[in-house]
């Protein structure tokens, strides 16, 4: 939360910013208040689309459009300050490649520089699909999952595990083998098959996952997931307004 309000003002200035700008100063922003990594993943997802949320046509154009505009007009530069920022917060898992490191000075754009890492990152995916997860998965569960849940804090939760289900985390894949992420995928789902969100078996299968997450020094955090709600949750509001938000109450769990 100190993350989310330390990083705030940046994106605020969007209009004025250019991508790889509000990355590194929202990232810098945040570092000032906390010390771990917490919001790297979706500093990075949410500023094209604050970007794309201002971007002007002269005709009507949905939110995907607009961020196809702007992540295909991203440059070296932008590229060059998202590196600083990865480098700055040390994210888990980064490892090490041959070409294109994150460690080195880049002379690709950010989105070339996406595409190379999108088959071991859902981040990076997420740039060079103009967003597929969050638009055709995310977003989609959220609308469901408001529908389907007694409280918007549980709508959250179910659409996590949606997305959770569909697509392994690419941060556990990265610290532990696809495998293992694959496992976890497998058992999110089985809390989707448990009943509907709120119910008894639904909450005793959420339990469980989450005690089963916690194990193994929390290395089984599904932290890429969460970027990827987050982003999913930002759309909710773009498309949909904040009224989307109030109108599932602020119950932050029942019972």
């Amino acid at each position: 939360m100190i993350s989310a309000w330390a990083a705030a003002p940046v994106f605020a200035k969007a209009g004025e910013l250019s991508v790889g700008d509000i990355i590194l100063a929202a990232r810098q922003a945040s570092s000032r208040f906390t010390l771990a990594n917490t919001n790297l993943g979706i500093i990075l997802l949410l500023a094209p689309l604050a970007k794309a949320a201002l971007y002007v046509t002269p005709t009507e154009v949905s939110l995907r459009q607009r961020l196809h505009n702007v992540l295909k007009t991203l440059t070296v530069d932008d590229c060059s300050k998202a590196y600083m920022a990865i480098r700055a917060a040390k994210p888990g898992g980064l490892g090490k490649i041959e070409k294109h490191d994150v460690r080195d000075e880049p002379n690709i754009t950010l989105l070339d520089a996406m595409h190379l890492a999108k088959d071991r990152d859902s981040i990076a995916f997420e740039y060079s699909s103009d967003y597929h997860i969050t638009s055709t998965l995310g977003y989609p569960a959220l609308l469901k999952a408001m529908q389907e849940a007694p409280c918007w804090t549980l709508a959250v939760v179910q659409a996590f595990l949606t997305i959770l289900a569909e697509v392994p985390d690419t941060l556990i894949a990265r610290k532990l083998g696809i495998e293992k992420a694959r496992e976890v995928s497998k058992k999110a789902g089985e809390v989707l098959e448990a009943g509907r969100p709120g119910s008894r078996e639904w909450n005793e299968a959420r339990a469980d996952l989450d005690l089963y997450l916690r194990g193994d020094n929390n290395r089984l955090n599904p932290g890429t997931t969460a970027d990827l709600i987050t982003a999913s949750l930002f759309v909710l509001f773009l498309e949909k307004g904040y009224e989307a938000f109030l109108s599932k109450g602020m119950v932050a769990w029942p019972g």
